[in-house]
């Protein structure tokens, strides 16, 4: 049989998703950012470029924790492959991942509210984990704001989860990882406060129709995800068995 490798518009989709993960979660990433900001002293604070790289380190951290789970999700095809073949294995991950970020796209568009559910798989985790990260409060170096970031990537989030998806389809660590870089960098416009996107994109988010056709873009590369011979920027590797 055929095994297609790589998804390689994974790291364009998964950018795209990061850009437009601000229609859900700017207010809860705005609130992280208030916080760690708000932790700095007055002099800190009031140095923008103290302040700019304070701000840099944590988002760093946090993409560096995505990177990190992308890794994470690009293992699963060796534990898939002990009870299926390597071939079954990456089909049952691509439809999975695919029902995943169907469910993304429809939640985006406001056709599946429910889908915010998905969001208590990693509640338990986030418990464990949380505390670590509220001792680094208040932040003092820019090493103290890169870890506070890795610990605060790991907050549940569905389109986190949907950038995970979408990574684990490639069927290979590295690209796996590098699909999660993509995300990352794809967030930080939102995330650093870039002015004029930031504004843009809190507008946008107020725009059903808007918030409607990231949705069906989304769905759309679910389905590249799910039959990825149908991607026209595919680069095709394949291995015969």
């Amino acid at each position: 049989m055929h095994l297609y490798l790589d998804f390689n518009a994974s790291y364009l989709a998964a950018f795209v998703i990061g850009l437009f993960s601000s229609l859900h979660c700017i207010g809860m990433c705005g609130s992280i950012i208030g916080t760690l900001t708000y932790s700095l002293s007055p002099d800190l604070r009031n140095n923008k470029r103290i302040l700019f790289s304070i701000v840099l380190s944590y988002n760093l951290g946090r993409i560096a924790s995505y990177a990190l789970a992308g890794a994470v999700v690009g293992t699963l095809h060796a534990f898939l492959s002990l009870p299926f073949t390597q071939g079954q294995a990456h089909r049952i991950i691509q439809i999975a991942s695919a029902l995943i970020m169907t469910g993304a796209g429809l939640y985006i568009g406001g056709w599946f509210p429910r889908f915010a559910y998905i969001e208590k798989i990693g509640s338990r985790f986030w418990k464990l984990i949380e505390p670590f990260g509220r001792r680094l409060i208040p932040v003092k170096t820019r090493l103290q704001a890169f870890m506070f970031g890795m610990i605060w990537g790991w907050l549940p989030c569905g389109l986190i989860y949907t950038a995970l998806a979408l990574a684990a389809t490639t069927g290979n660590v590295v690209h796996s990882s590098m699909t999660m870089l993509a995300f990352g960098l794809g967030t930080l416009p939102a995330v650093v406060g870039v002015g004029i996107m930031t504004s843009m994109l809190a507008k946008l988010s107020r725009i059903q129709r808007f918030k409607q056709a990231v949705g069906i873009l989304l769905i759309i590369f679910a389905l590249l995800a799910a039959f990825p011979w149908l991607n026209p920027m595919r680069v095709e590797h394949i291995m015969t068995f």
